[in-house]
């Protein structure tokens, strides 16, 4: 098994909590369509895109619902690079820290256990006194797609902001 160059820190499955996504540099692609039905078009772009350019994959990778976005973070040898060859419907962003509520997912990557623990993260964000949703929910996946399903892991999170007093 290859270790790869991790963007940030993985939720325990089972936790939810607050974390700090540090600041990245990242590939991003996107589809018209539901990511539950284009993942496999969109994960494919992305790493031929890595690949041709001869940059180190990194996990995780991010994923928007609808429409079907996958996000790619350039490890910090690549992210300064200038020469970087993006095709059509690839590009590239700077992400700012910031804050999500999450929740650590064992097992299959699905529409089923992503709206299952969708529903369970933002139960147990009603509960934080600290913290209100700031944005769209987005799956978080840490392994490749032709991994077992009952050994991966996969993560959701929602952007927070602290609650005004």
């Amino acid at each position: 098994m290859q270790a790869y160059e991790s963007a940030y820190r993985m939720t325990a499955a089972g936790i939810c909590e607050i974390k700090t996504l540090p600041a990245g540099v990242i590939l991003r692609t996107s589809a018209r369509g539901d990511y539950f039905e284009e993942n496999n078009g969109l994960f494919m772009r992305l790493f031929q895109t890595i690949n041709q350019n001869k940059v180190p994959m990194t996990v995780p990778v991010e994923a928007r619902m609808k429409p079907g976005t996958m996000v790619f973070y350039l490890d910090a040898g690549s992210a300064g690079r200038e020469n970087l060859q993006l095709p059509k419907g690839v590009s590239r962003q700077v992400l700012p820290e910031r804050m999500v509520a999450s929740i650590g997912i064992r097992g299959g990557y699905s529409r089923e256990s992503y709206e299952q623990n969708l529903a369970k993260l933002r139960e147990w964000l009603k509960t934080q006194p600290l913290w209100r949703a700031a944005g769209e929910p987005y799956g978080v996946y840490w392994n490749s797609p032709f991994m077992v399903p009952f050994l991966k892991r996969s993560e959701i999170h929602i952007p927070v902001l602290k609650k005004n007093k």
